[in-house]
Formats: structure tokens, C-alpha cells, sequence
């Protein structure tokens, strides 16, 4: 052990820990902006200096190791003076317009610049302007460039975790900045949509492009009959910036929001969840069948940002995708067809919304072969968790108040195995559930194929099991974060490993740790606890097999007849090749 003493507190602390780790381990804090564990110990915002006896300068505690003796003071007076210049410099760079920024309240440089007591910059203000503050408004993720302190997170968790280097540094001495790598623009570039990059912000310079406004304008409009679909992950996440723990708030609660708020039809994502594993459980023992597999694997659809990152980086592999939509698509095809049939309505009226935990599921939407009849697209409008939380806010709505409403039916039923699309390793699961069941004509246990849950990587950057179907071994893998995707292509490619069901998430962790999830400005990432909640909810409902859902059980029989059948192909089936993706820079 190492024994040193911070701010007159004696401490051991294992050997190659940071300063920055030892003060946190007994409860002091030392404030830091740049800091990301093992992706970004850079100290270039100078935020987390301290002062160590005998040494002439202040030292970054983020990246220098602590050493037998060392005494520390972590908010002396020459550390606070030396940091508040340090904030004051960068506040004089940053547009500090708080009252209008989504991220008022958990930016991180807002609480630095409050705790330190600046109430005004002592430095002539230097914000970029003209051309180079303008961005799309059309793309799904938006950059404010003054709002941009130069962290070098966003090109760290691009390139290290998610291997696209999207961003890149900028200009050079004062004027460096952030922006798209090789000179291009954002809808020139191979992004993902991913959007780990935001949740990676410390502060307000990246987000999604927010379409609040639309939602509420649609919800008010007497003309259109507004349904509204929740996604799983949504429910283990969304109240964490509304004053409650992970997975202490219902979905429930949301549908009362919602129906505050003015939506007609509030279903739940879970119901066509279970759908999606019906097409593709059958698609995946169409192909193990017709030996399709033999040499290549089904890879799951369903996360918009894995396909936007395999056509971009590995476009030979476009064929090997399921073509079943994602669960929001399908549910917007079957809300827009079969819903507006039973309540005997033209599809034209409905207006479609979906609460997703992803910043790809805007662009998803809008893409060829997402338009299933001549009423428009089938989704109309996505909005992420947090813009859910930020229309919860404007409705002045209490979280503690709010009482539990059930969802409309008869879309808003789900089952366990739709819950748990939300965690890594989730879709294959449920999967598993059903295609056992279609083989072997009874259940499995419930818990069966746990193996396959994400929780962890394991060696190779990725969980992987072999399964029984049939009678034919089934050799499956689960990877989440697009990083640990790139290397299992590529291992694939090679011959290394071998699979015929492979299940992928862009984000890692899963949905429950999406772009799109809420952002609290503690850095913790929150993919477990969330996916925790998941496996909780799906362990205390009625049905955990996709193939007992009800509904989706009365869809077959009413309308699709089938899974797989000639109707079901056209709506909830796609074409992957109907569109391109820009190719990544080499």
C-alpha cells in the first residue's frame, strides 16, 4: 500500500492509483472536466490541480500516480486561485447563455463555475463566429461550437470505444477547437449516430436535435390522433434527472405524462418487441434450415446504429443483417395499418411518436422501405428520453405525483422478453426463448439462455455461447459498443471465430446505456444498473416468451397470418441495400 495524507487525512491507497483516485476513494472530491478513466487522462482543462509539498508547481491529479509520502492539499489557496483562472479563461471561450441550454443543471463546467463562486469573467469573451458556428439542423446530432471547452472527450469515446474518429482536433494554439475529422461535413461523415459522444459532453456543445416542438404541436392538434410508443429501455431510465433512482420510477407514470400532455394512444415498444422476435426467431430458423449460415452469421437489426456503422465500415456484410424492421418500425407499420383498421380510422390521421433511448432512431425513421402505406412514414417522430424528461419539466409535471395509468390496449402489451431488448445481450435472449419454443414445441426455463446476457465482455470483447436447436448446434455471440464490433468483424473475416446468430448494440451496454438516455453530469456509467432493472421487470412478469403474447398472437390471426408471410415481409420487413451510408475515411 501507499500511505500519503490529503488535506490532513492520512490514506493507503494501492500502488498506481491517480491522486485524482485516491482523494475520490475517501470521500474528496477534486473537481475536473477532461477526465475520462483510461479513455482521456490528458489534463488539459487544468480544473483538477493540487498542490503537493516540496513540489514547485501545481500537478494534474487525473494523471499523476501517487508516491509513498506525499502530502496533499486539494483546495489550498494558491489550488483555488489557480483554479478559478483556469475556469475563468475557459468560461471567457464558452457561450455561458445557461438559461437556454438543455444542459443547464447537469453541465458540468456550470457546477465547477458555481461551487468556485465566479459570478463574473474577468476576460474579453472570444466566441467563434460566423461560418464557423453554423450546423445542420436537419442532422440528428447538433454541435454548438462555442459551447465546445476543448476536452477531447467526444473524439476519445469516438475513437477509442467506438473506432469511427468522427472527431478530430481543429486549428492550433488559441485557436484549436473540436470538429468533423478530414475537413468534411457531419452528413459527410461515417458517424453512427451512436451519440456516446453527448453523453460523453461534459457540457452542452453536443446534443440531439431537439423536436419537443413538434411533439407538443402535434399533441395539440385536434386533427391528428397522436400514438405514442415507449421503448424498454426508456422505463429503467427515464426520472434518473427528474429526482429518482434508476428504476425507481414505473413506465406507467409516463403514460399518465403522456396523457397529461394530450396523447390519444400511449402503447408500449415491448408489444412489438415481442413481434420482432417472431419475424426474426422465424428468419433465423429459415436460414440455420437452408444452411445460410454455414459459412457467415444472421446478425441482429434492430439497432440503427450498428446497421449505419456495417454499411459504412463493412458494406460487403449488408446481406448477412436480418431484414426485420427495428420494434419502433414495426410498430409504426402495425399502428398505421392493422390499429387504424380495428379503430376505424384513415392511417393518414395518425400521428406517430416514438420515446426511444437513441439518437440513430431519428435517422432510422426517415430511411427508404420506412413508409409501409401512403399515409406518410410510419414514425413520424422520434424524441429521446431526455427530451421526454425536458416536456415532463415544461408540463411543471411531479414525478412523485404522478399516479400509475396502464398502457391503451391493445398495443401496449408486452412481455418480459420485450423488456429485456433493452440490455445487451436482450434481443438474442428473448430470441433463444422463442426459436426453442418453434423447434421443440414447449418452453425452455425461462433463464435458460443467460449466458448470452452482456454484463460481461469477456475475453475477446464480446459474450459468445452455443446453444441446441433442432438439433443443430447454434453458435451465438453478443457484443455491444462499436469498437468491440470492429474487432469481432474482423476476427470473423479472418476465421478465428465462428457463429450463425450474432446480436449487436452500438452503444455499450446496450439500449440501456443509448445516446439518448439522460445525462446527470456524474460521469457513472449507468448501462448496468438500468439493464439490472430490465432483467428485474422481465423476472416478475406473467408472460417472458415472446410467442404468448396475446396481441401479437391476434395480430397473426387477423392480419399478418403468419410471421415471415407474404403481408408480414411488407411491413415489417426491409431492404438494407435501398440506401447508402457515407464510407468511412481511411
Amino acid at each position: 500500500m501507499v500511505n500519503l495524507t490529503i488535506n490532513d487525512t492520512p490514506v493507503s491507497v494501492k500502488p498506481g492509483l491517480t491522486i485524482l483516485e485516491a482523494a475520490a476513494s475517501v470521500g474528496i472530491e477534486i473537481p475536473n472536466l477532461c477526465y475520462l478513466k483510461n479513455l482521456n487522462e490528458i489534463s488539459a482543462c487544468r480544473v483538477c490541480c493540487v498542490e503537493i509539498e516540496g513540489e514547485g508547481k501545481l500537478v494534474p491529479s487525473c494523471n499523476n500516480v501517487v508516491r509513498e509520502g506525499m502530502i496533499i492539499h486539494t483546495n489550498s489557496p494558491r489550488v483555488r486561485e489557480a483554479r478559478r483562472t483556469n475556469v475563468e479563461l475557459i468560461l471567457s471561450q464558452h457561450d455561458v447563455q445557461c438559461a437556454t441550454c438543455v444542459r443547464s443543471g447537469t453541465c458540468q463546467l456550470q457546477k465547477v463555475a458555481t461551487d468556485l463562486g465566479v459570478l463574473q469573467v474577468p476576460y474579453m469573451h472570444d466566441l467563434a463566429q460566423g461560418k464557423k458556428t453554423q450546423w445542420t439542423k436537419t442532422f440528428p446530432l447538433y454541435r454548438e461550437v462555442n459551447k465546445c471547452i476543448k476536452c477531447m472527450r467526444c473524439i476519445q469515446i469516438c475513437d477509442k470505444v467506438q473506432s469511427l474518429s468522427v472527431w478530430d482536433v481543429s486549428g492550433s494554439g488559441s485557436r484549436t477547437t473540436v470538429d468533423v475529422s478530414g475537413y468534411r461535413f457531419i452528413k459527410e461523415a461515417d458517424c453512427a449516430l451512436c451519440g456516446q459522444c453527448i453523453t460523453h459532453c461534459p457540457t452542452g456543445a453536443l446534443r440531439e436535435r431537439d423536436d419537443t416542438a413538434k411533439a407538443f404541436a402535434a399533441l395539440a392538434d385536434p386533427e391528428k390522433i397522436t400514438v405514442v410508443q415507449i421503448a424498454p429501455a426508456v422505463r429503467s431510465a427515464w426520472a434518473e434527472t427528474l429526482g429518482e433512482d434508476t428504476g425507481g420510477a414505473s413506465v406507467k407514470q409516463i403514460v399518465a405524462a403522456l396523457r397529461k400532455m394530450g396523447a390519444e394512444y400511449v402503447f408500449d415498444t415491448t408489444f412489438s418487441a415481442d413481434l420482432t422476435i417472431m419475424e426474426e426467431g422465424t428468419e433465423l430458423l429459415h436460414r440455420l434450415r437452408a444452411g445460410d449460415l454455414a459459412k457467415q452469421p444472421m446478425f441482429t437489426s434492430c439497432c440503427p446504429g450498428w446497421v449505419r456503422f456495417l454499411k459504412s465500415q463493412f458494406p460487403e456484410l449488408t446481406g448477412r443483417l436480418s431484414s426485420a424492421k427495428s420494434p419502433q418500425q414495426m410498430f409504426g407499420a402495425i399502428a398505421k395499418t392493422w390499429f387504424a383498421e380495428r379503430i376505424g380510422v384513415d392511417p393518414s390521421k395518425i400521428y406517430s411518436i416514438s420515446i426511444m433511448p437513441c439518437v440513430a432512431k431519428k435517422s432510422e425513421c426517415e430511411l427508404p422501405g420506412m413508409q409501409s402505406t401512403d399515409a406518410g412514414p410510419d414514425v413520424d417522430l422520434v424524441l429521446t428520453t431526455r427530451e421526454l424528461t425536458r416536456m415532463i419539466r415544461a408540463e411543471n409535471l411531479d414525478v412523485r405525483t404522478l399516479p400509475e395509468v396502464e398502457f391503451d390496449s391493445p398495443l401496449g402489451v408486452g412481455t418480459g422478453a420485450g423488456v429485456i431488448f433493452g440490455a445487451s445481450g436482450g434481443v438474442m435472449e428473448a430470441a433463444l426463448r422463442s426459436a426453442y419454443f418453434l423447434t421443440a414445441g414447449k418452453n425452455p426455463p425461462p433463464d435458460a439462455f443467460h449466458d448470452v446476457r452482456g454484463y460481461d465482455a469477456g475475453r475477446h470483447g464480446w459474450r459468445e455461447a452455443t446453444f441446441e436447436l433442432a438439433g443443430i448446434p447454434v453458435r451465438c455471440a453478443v457484443v455491444s459498443g462499436l469498437g468491440n464490433t470492429r474487432r469481432l468483424l474482423h476476427a470473423l473475416k479472418r476465421g478465428e471465430v465462428k457463429y450463425e446468430f450474432v446480436e449487436v448494440m452500438a452503444c455499450p451496454g446496450g439500449c440501456a446505456g443509448g445516446g439518448g438516455q439522460p445525462i446527470d453530469g456524474s460521469d457513472l456509467e449507468k448501462a448496468t444498473p438500468r439493464s439490472d432493472a430490465l432483467y428485474m421487470l422481465d423476472e416478475a412478469a406473467e408472460l417472458r416468451f415472446s410467442h404468448e403474447n396475446p396481441v401479437v398472437q391476434t395480430l397473426y390471426q387477423e392480419y399478418l397470418d403468419a410471421p415471415c408471410s407474404e403481408k408480414a415481409e411488407h411491413l415489417l420487413h426491409v431492404d438494407h441495400f435501398t440506401w447508402e451510408m457515407p464510407k468511412h475515411l481511411e
